[in-house]
């Protein structure tokens, strides 16, 4: 995948997260908020990944 890729899925990752845990905390699911968090430190990954592919390629 091209960096622009990385780094668009990894917004669309990191905005589901926080989607997900502002649902798991207003509806008091423990499971939705860890799923959340999880999905967020994913698209942040994600996005350094796509970071790093974009310094390489300079």
């Amino acid at each position: 995948m091209s960096s622009t890729t990385d780094k668009i899925k990894g917004a669309a990752n990191e905005a589901i997260g926080k989607a997900k845990q502002g649902i798991g905390n207003a509806t008091d699911n423990a499971n939705l908020n860890a799923d959340g968090v999880a999905q967020e430190a994913k698209g942040k990954a994600e996005g350094v990944k796509g970071d790093v592919k974009s310094a390489v390629g300079k």
